[in-house]
């Protein structure tokens, strides 16, 4: 779900920074994880039951820090996740699972031409969520697996920053939870860490480092099934790449903004909106985030 916009360009990256002759060294790899997914209450799993949630990433990006050219980066990532919380518990926590199916598209413009491609992305599958819910805490943790089923493609520059997949496993861990400190529970705290491992790179043979994100948000509910807030996001690289040619630096990006999230009762839709503005980052696109959630509980 780092940058599934973001974060499948970054991939691309590497190929691209090799062959800049006034590049010595490549970009680090990159994520699976798509930084910003969640927001407000992200750190809670829902109640027993189906749900079908759609996620609609919108990034632009005119700036690649680390990159001695100019490029303009536009993605779209489409990615319905189906969750299944059971009414099975493990250690007093509701057993679920997900997978997450997303579609991508990249256009990427500037010195070295332009060049776009839409299609399947990398999977997620993960075979265990457990939540627990307390009086005025939830909690959640959570194991998955991103599986390289989109195509990558690193022959050109142009197509290793489009192409919809990574090209390497991963394998990612979850814990967060969000605080409720009034009574009411109309104020909360979100925190959600992710830490990921990667196998090694299809065609680079170059291992991405260990990836850490932490999501955050706090909210208030201003009317009946409406909340709005403020989120936010870290996301950094903690061990280097390797293999021959792998990036030495360390990447990280930051990012802050509004969200607001309302329940259609006539629909029966959990809906959210975000924008994130990227502060800073090192070593990857810097830009614009918006997210679009939809949820609908079955």
């Amino acid at each position: 779900m780092r940058n599934t916009t973001r974060l499948m360009l970054v991939a691309g990256l590497l190929a691209l920074a090799a062959k800049l002759q006034s590049q010595p060294a490549a970009l680090p790899v990159g994520s699976h994880y798509p930084v910003g997914a969640e927001g407000i209450k992200g750190g809670a799993l829902p109640p027993p039951g189906v749900y079908l949630r759609d996620y609609n990433f919108f990034y632009t990006a005119d700036r690649v820090n680390g990159l001695p050219v100019d490029l303009d980066i536009f993605a779209y990532v489409q990615a319905p996740r189906l969750i299944w919380m059971t009414k099975e518990t493990i250690l007093g926590a509701n057993y679920g699972m997900d997978v997450i199916v997303p579609f991508a598209y990249k256009n990427v413009s500037g010195q070295l031409g332009t060049a776009g491609q839409f299609n399947l992305a990398d999977i997620q599958v993960e075979p265990l969520l457990l939540s627990w819910h307390f009086k005025q805490f939830d909690v959640a943790a959570g194991y998955a697996i991103w599986v390289p089923s989109g195509n990558y493609d690193n022959s050109t520059p142009l197509k290793a920053l489009t192409s919809p997949g990574n090209g390497y496993w991963t394998h990612m861990l979850t814990v967060g939870g969000v605080w409720y400190p009034d009574e009411k529970k109309t104020w909360a705290l979100s925190l959600l860490n992710r830490y990921e491992l990667s196998t090694e790179q299809d065609h680079t043979h170059v291992t991405p480092g260990n990836m850490y994100t932490l999501e955050w948000g706090l909210s208030k509910s201003v009317a009946k099934g409406v909340d709005v807030g403020v989120v936010g996001y870290y996301q950094q690289l903690v061990t280097k790449d390797s293999g021959t040619g792998a990036s030495t630096e360390y990447s990280h990006i930051l990012g802050v903004g509004p969200e607001i999230s309302a329940f259609w009762s006539k629909l029966g839709l959990f809906t959210s909106l975000r924008y994130v503005w990227e502060a800073d980052a090192k070593d990857r696109p810097q830009g614009h985030t918006i997210t679009l959630t939809l949820t609908k509980p079955f």
